[in-house]
């Protein structure tokens, strides 16, 4: 959005007088990222879909600005319906055929300003990650501060790493519960990059 809205310049005629518009477009790039999400997340027959198809048609005396703001507001509301967990499941986004792996699924999600479900998300694939990792070093499934720990103690993987798994899932943990102010956009993004070179290191091959 902020790209779109730094596009805003000022025009000025005979008849219209003085009137700020954005770039046409930066515009069209937006609303169409913005209604395949909708679409995915909400559905193409949901009401913020509607709203937001209704909102693209250009009244009379309607700026390219005016039409940004309308659809902005329709854009921001399902935000905040979707992060008080009123339109889907993170399992939902998850499955979602919109992202090709669940770690670029959680960069996209931190992108869009969706950053409980990217925390979510990286943690489930942390825990999973730690699941193959036990069973490659044959030690049973447990919960994931009973195989961080074990992990550990066999020498895996060394204290300093243990306790950036424990901070991992304590992000995990508070965003499950729905405390975002526990924790940044900034955090998810490491945890994300992180939790990718967690990965790599120990599960290549």
């Amino acid at each position: 959005m902020k790209k779109v809205s730094s596009t805003q310049y000022v025009t000025n005629s005979e008849m219209f007088g003085r009137s700020e518009c954005i770039d046409g477009e930066a515009l069209l790039e937006w609303k169409v990222k913005v209604k395949n999400l909708i679409v995915k997340v909400c559905g193409d027959t949901s009401e913020h879909y509607k709203e937001f198809i209704a909102g693209e048609d250009p009244g009379a005396f309607q700026t390219s600005l005016d039409r940004f703001k309308r659809v902005k507001s329709i854009f921001l509301a399902a935000k905040e319906d979707f992060e008080g967990g009123y339109l889907t499941s993170v399992k939902t986004l998850v499955q979602s055929e919109v992202f090709e792996s669940e770690l670029e699924q959680a960069e996209e999600l931190l992108k869009s300003g969706y950053h409980l479900a990217a925390a979510v998300i990286s943690g489930v694939v942390l825990e999973t990650g730690l699941r193959e990792l036990c069973s490659r070093e044959n030690i049973p499934h447990a919960k994931l501060d009973k195989m961080n720990s074990d992990l550990a103690k066999e020498g895996i993987y060394n204290k300093l790493q243990q306790k950036r798994i424990t901070a991992l899932a304590d992000i995990r943990n508070s965003a499950a519960h729905g405390r975002p102010d526990e924790f940044t956009n900034e955090d998810v993004r490491m945890m994300i990059r992180d939790v990718e070179q967690f990965l790599a290191i120990h599960l290549e091959g």
